[in-house]
């Protein structure tokens, strides 16, 4: 796992819970890492512990990160993932890095709650929204009887686009959660029409919901109560596939909805960044920046200001923990109009984030196309490569075993479509899982491009003792060469635990889960206040 050889030897400190509760009570800045795998992440965590898998260190870390004396604690549950993290994360030139005290146990042992399930801030966040503002809402049956008789109604989905096609109320358009305010009235011209958000579970469809409340739309605005899953839990059918999306918004909407959410975001104590700020921050080596475009993907990658990474801000909004894993950082936002960047600004500074909306960028600027090249160090020590077609001989001629191929991609993803005979493999877990992989005279590592696989490869060659070499441009230049793929869970090595499965994930999640899920949503509000740390103020 380490991105130096395991001889190098560190010592490092260790953190007390209460010291780690106590900056993040006074808003300092920290990151408390959880570098274990997503699914037992999600069985029990801090609230403000960031999920980054000690297998993907080397892939995320200056990008989540960016400031390299940024304090961080890393913890486990005692799998002995932390301290080899901690190494890894040294040699990425991370100086300020610490072991949290007892780790996850002693977290728990000192008092400190623990939450299930991902993105929790935010979703305890919008628990606490609801409860104080009232937001208003109609359950499933309610907003059924109103599409079956044609009601003055419109739906709109605050999810991602993927989400949406997965499953969507029928009739319902594709909006997703930063866009609301600003194309909600070319999708509801007239005052009269009911709008109704909904999301999968709750927290997109009441921070939607307050969005257009507290910009003052017009029209009646309701949350579908419990989403997605309350419908079908009202027995109710979905539909799959849709396709349909917001409209262009004309310019004097446009213009409206800006006003509307410069307002929203002033009453939230929104900060406002010049240029001039923006190159303030950059020169300041003892504070975090994070820089964020809310636009759509779509628009990101027309054209964006240098240094701003795509977050859309609706996922943003719900995926704080993911996309600024530094608590007591700052964040700037920015889009071409500022009623995104507003409005998501707006809700960042009710969750207790120094947030700024980036104002007077010069139109004309030079603008970068495209997503940014990943952030990313060289792997320890020389490479050996293989081309696909030279591996595609190797298995083909060779006697069966004679090259074992070990992908370390997403688990998900090999299930999906994997090279014909390869072996799931968790880098974190990567001792554990060759015992279950036959020995070899030779291993090849892939994953997606290869990205993750070419870290792995100095510790396979240590563990094995065989040749070890990178497949060039990993899975998808051997899907590029059209050469054979295999589905299904043909060969685990590793377990699937990197990634949790939302309960109300898919089409096919039970009813007992959906409903555990949602009982856990009304807790959290409660579990906030036990906790004592999140310094949320609804505005």
């Amino acid at each position: 796992m380490s991105a130096i050889p395991d001889t190098h030897a560190f010592a490092f400190t260790a953190t007390r819970p209460h010291q780690v509760r106590q900056a993040l009570v006074d808003q300092q800045e920290i990151a408390l890492l959880d570098v274990r795998e997503e699914a037992p992440f999600a069985e029990g965590h801090p609230l403000f512990a960031a999920n980054l898998p000690a297998g993907r260190i080397e892939l995320d870390a200056w990008t989540r990160i960016p400031r390299k004396t940024t304090p961080i604690v890393v913890y486990d549950n005692g799998e002995g993932l932390a301290e080899p993290a901690a190494r890894t994360l040294r040699a990425l030139g991370y100086t300020e890095v610490s072991l949290l005290e007892g780790g996850l146990q002693g977290w728990k042992d000192s008092g400190g709650e623990l939450f299930i399930d991902v993105n929790v801030p935010s979703k305890a966040f919008g628990e606490l929204v609801e409860s104080e503002r009232h937001t208003p809402s109609l359950a499933a049956e309610e907003v059924q009887a109103l599409l079956q008789a044609k009601a003055d109604v419109v739906v709109l989905d605050a999810r991602r686009f993927d989400e949406y096609q997965t499953m969507n109320i029928p009739g319902g358009i594709s909006v997703p959660g930063a866009e609301l305010v600003l194309r909600a009235q070319a999708l509801a011209p007239d005052p009269a029409t009911r709008i109704i958000v909904n999301c999968a579970g709750r927290t997109r469809s009441i921070i939607g919901t307050q969005s257009l409340v507290n910009a003052g739309l017009p029209n009646p605005v309701a949350a579908l109560r419990n989403g997605t899953i309350g419908w079908l839990l009202a027995g109710q059918a979905l539909e799959h596939g849709a396709d349909r999306r917001f409209l262009p918004v004309p310019p004097e909407q446009r213009a409206t909805a800006a006003a509307r959410a410069r307002a929203v975001a002033d009453r939230a104590g929104v900060r406002r960044a010049s240029p001039a700020d923006l190159a303030r921050f950059a020169a300041e080596a003892g504070r975090t920046t994070y820089r964020f475009d809310v636009r759509t993907p779509e628009e990101y990658e027309a054209g964006h200001l240098p240094g701003f990474k795509s977050a859309p801000g609706g996922q943003l909004v719900q995926e704080t923990d993911h996309a600024v894993p530094v608590r007591g950082a700052r964040i700037v936002l920015a889009d071409d109009d500022g009623t995104r960047a507003n409005m998501t600004a707006s809700w960042l500074a009710q969750m207790g984030w120094d947030v700024w909306v980036l104002d007077g960028a010069d139109p004309a600027a030079a603008l970068e196309t495209g997503q940014p090249p990943p952030l990313t160090p060289e792997p320890h020590g020389p490479l050996t490569w293989v081309a696909p077609r030279q591996l595609a001989r190797w298995l083909r001629e060779e006697p069966e075993g004679h090259t074992a191929v070990l992908d370390f991609t997403a688990s998900a993803q090999y299930v999906r479509r994997h090279i014909p005979g390869a072996w799931f493999v968790l880098r974190s877990q990567l001792a554990q899982a060759l015992e279950h992989v036959p020995p070899a005279s030779r291993y090849v590592l892939t994953c997606g491009t290869s990205a993750l696989a070419r870290h792995a490869a100095e510790a396979v060659a240590r563990l094995t003792g065989a040749p070890t070499a990178v497949l060039q441009g990993g899975t998808l230049a051997w899907i590029e060469e059209n050469l054979p793929l295999e589905h299904g869970e043909t060969r685990l090595a590793s377990p699937r635990i990197d990634r949790y499965r939302r309960p109300y994930e898919g089409t096919d999640a039970p009813r007992e889960a959906m409903q555990g899920y949602l009982d856990w949503e009304f807790g959290l509000v409660e579990q906030l206040a036990r906790d004592g740390t999140h310094g949320f103020a609804v505005a």
